[in-house]
């Protein structure tokens, strides 16, 4: 009886070894992922090739326009054009970094999506261009707080240098955010199968797939994440408090409707960044449903990059002038 006890002990651990070397072996193959289908018949796949093709190159001309128009214009080399710029380039690469894939398996009747590729999307997506995003949001809201409630301390804190510091500030601080979280989702051991229920990869969906009680490191990360956003998020709320209550105080109905015009733009790209995201994350499971979260993640993807050209665009008059004398020039030219 004892050497039988011992010959269970020492099988045991040997067993145990060899299945947990297996379930590593599954894990460690993974070498792509499946990305939900945008549709299920080749009809409506062609229809959304078509509907993500227009809207891609609709944002690809409006946001380069922008750019140009801002860089060529020496009229418009001011902190919130410089601004203005550096959020087209923000929107131009989530445009790029989501949508080519998701056309791409649409009109090749596909879902794959390599892993590298995943970890790019990730990268970029959902943290980089995310995060470099409403960093700008919160710094093109103290430009406009400072040309309202302080315009006569405007060249000294929003000059080229500060705005140069600002934008790297943003950027870097994107890079860094991406890089921790893509590095700690990607090092997560995948238990449950490679399949995302989403048409980009995306961390919530790949912690998903994570072995149990391996996920809440990332869990923390994006807690953390989450509260760094509601900062800026205050932090706008509170300078458009102060920024209402000085423009509300300007005695002309012209120079109330000044300083508004300069705000509103933003104030609508703000809104539309925030409410398409916390509906898509934060609405209740009662009402969720595979066709409303597809349709909610394209909102909050692809619209904002190609509507936001248009609503800076039509609210100000320089840049319009700008970028009509952009083009005009170039048709001159051929």
């Amino acid at each position: 009886m004892r050497n039988l006890s011992s010959a269970v002990i020492v099988f045991s651990p040997a067993k145990g070894s060899n299945v947990w070397r297996k379930q590593m072996s599954n894990i460690s193959s993974i070498s792509h992922f499946l990305l939900l289908p945008l549709a299920d018949t080749r009809q409506l796949q062609l229809l959304h090739f078509c509907l993500f093709l227009g809207i891609s190159l609709a944002a690809l001309l409006a946001n380069g326009l922008i750019i140009s128009a801002v860089a060529c214009s020496h009229l418009l080399h001011m902190p919130m054009f410089f601004f203005l710029l550096n959020l087209a380039l923000t929107d131009l690469g989530s445009i790029l970094t989501t949508v080519p894939k998701a056309m791409h398996n649409s009109l090749w009747d596909t879902r794959h999506i390599s892993y590298e590729g995943c970890a790019a999307q990730v990268f970029l997506v959902f943290f980089f261009f995310l995060t470099s995003e409403f960093s700008l949001l919160t710094i093109m809201c103290y430009d406009r707080y400072v040309s309202i409630c302080k315009p006569l301390h405007y060249g000294t804190l929003l000059g080229s240098r500060a705005c140069a510091h600002m934008a790297a500030a943003a950027w870097a601080s994107a890079f860094l955010n991406a890089l921790m979280h893509t590095a700690n989702t990607f090092s997560l051991p995948l238990c449950k199968g490679n399949a995302l229920d989403q048409f980009f990869c995306e961390i919530p969906h790949i912690l998903k797939l994570a072995c149990s009680k391996s996920y809440l490191w990332e869990l923390g990360l994006l807690l953390f994440s989450i509260c760094l956003f509601c900062c800026c998020f205050l932090f706008i709320v509170f300078s458009y408090v102060q920024i209402f209550r000085v423009v509300l105080r300007i005695p002309s109905l012209q120079g109330r409707h000044k300083a508004f015009s300069t705000c509103l733009p933003h104030l609508a790209v703000v809104s539309l960044f925030l409410s398409t995201g916390i509906f898509a994350y934060l609405k209740p499971p009662s009402i969720s449903s595979p066709s409303l979260d597809l349709a909610l993640s394209v909102l909050y993807s692809v619209v904002p990059p190609a509507v936001n050209p248009l609503i800076y665009s039509l609210r100000n008059q320089e840049l319009k002038a700008a970028v009509w004398t952009l083009i005009t020039g170039q048709f001159q030219k051929h």
